[in-house]
């Protein structure tokens, strides 16, 4: 995202605990700052991605955060995926000491981060999404702005509960072809043209490893809790998931241990 941003001309600086994506962006050129309060002071638009509420909440509100640079105009944009509810205390909190706060939760995966073509789920000051539309285009091909704040992590949820459901499906609908004898890459190339086709499936979505699966259901089935509202399927796809996680050797959801 960092070296699109620069190649469209932006001036970018950046903050990171981890050694190599300081390495990283180093080397593509991008100021390199001991803080997050460090960067929002030398920049307009802040863009957090990180995995959890609870690291999004470090860098906006923890020691040397962004709320530490705190003043009218700097925009937040939250690409992490967080809870909804906790987006729309966040833009509360932050809209309280000046600073708008955007929605800006990322999907695609890595190969579109990569490429350029990322999408991006908006929500809040739409003034402010439209003024932060030329950055967020550097490294996303498709914005959409979809309401107040959280509305945003909404979609994403939404995508996210989809997304590992027919990852689900297409485990199992493979599998079943493979017991019966057909060839799983044939079934595959076959289902591409068929009604069954996915973007899941297209893409291999279970080869990234899946580290944000568990915890993606985990929000979805919190929210509905909120909601008052039965996801009987959504737990169905908790389970799924993590047994085909549990049968493809990978370890716990990222970030817990």
């Amino acid at each position: 995202m960092a070296g699109h941003l620069l190649a469209k001309g932006f001036s970018v600086a950046g903050c990171d605990p981890a050694p190599q994506a300081r390495a990283g962006a180093k080397e593509l050129g991008v100021s390199l700052l001991d803080s997050a309060r460090a960067v929002a002071q030398a920049s307009e638009l802040v863009i957090v991605v990180v995995g959890f509420d609870e690291e999004v909440e470090a860098a906006v509100f923890g020691p040397g955060g962004i709320a530490e640079a705190a003043r009218p105009g700097l925009v937040v944009a939250i690409g992490s995926t967080v809870a909804p509810a906790y987006a729309r205390r966040l833009a509360q909190r932050l809209g309280a000491l000046g600073v708008v706060a955007l929605d800006a939760p990322l999907a695609r995966g890595e190969a579109a981060a990569v490429a350029g073509k990322l999408l991006v789920f908006g929500a809040g000051d739409v003034q402010a999404f439209e003024a932060c539309r030329p950055a967020l285009g550097a490294f996303a091909s498709d914005l959409f702005h979809l309401g107040e704040a959280g509305a945003g992590q909404v979609a994403k949820m939404v995508n996210n509960l989809i997304l590992w459901a027919c990852t689900s499906a297409n485990d199992e609908g493979l599998r079943l072809g493979a017991a019966l004898g057909v060839d799983a890459e044939k079934l595959r190339a076959a289902l591409h043209s068929s009604s069954a086709q996915n973007w899941s499936m297209d893409n291999r979505a279970e080869l990234s490893g899946m580290p944000w699966a568990e915890k993606d259901m985990g929000i979805v089935l919190h929210e509905a809790d909120l909601a008052r509202l039965s996801l009987p399927l959504c737990g169905a796809v908790k389970e799924t998931i993590k047994g085909l996680k549990i049968r493809m050797g990978l370890g716990l959801p990222q970030g817990r241990s």
